[in-house]
């Protein structure tokens, strides 16, 4: 689970669509969002919810960076609030438990 933390921390990406991330982390529900961003009825563990998250923004980061017709901002922020979300999720769960 280190590792996954580890790559999250090596992403970079543009201040305000981080910004715009953290700001919807602080109102995320989990179950809505998760089922419209993978499409899926059953929500996946934070792990594994985070590695297809992670995968999901690099293929929209792409995306952006080419200036591709079919990119979608909204889409992006959306990702990036589950992506910092479920990270935070994540890190709770590892705090709790090592107490």
């Amino acid at each position: 689970m280190q590792d996954i933390l580890s790559r999250l921390s090596g992403i970079h990406r543009p201040a305000i669509l981080v910004r715009a991330g953290n700001i919807g982390a602080q109102t995320y529900r989990r179950g809505p969002a998760l089922r419209r961003i993978l499409g899926r009825t059953t929500l996946p563990r934070s792990t594994i919810a985070l590695l297809q998250l992670i995968d999901i923004e690099a293929d929209l980061n792409a995306r952006r960076k080419k200036t591709d017709a079919g990119y979608n901002l909204v889409r992006h922020v959306e990702v990036m609030i589950a992506l910092i979300a479920e990270a935070a999720l994540l890190r709770e769960t590892l705090r709790d438990a090592a107490t």
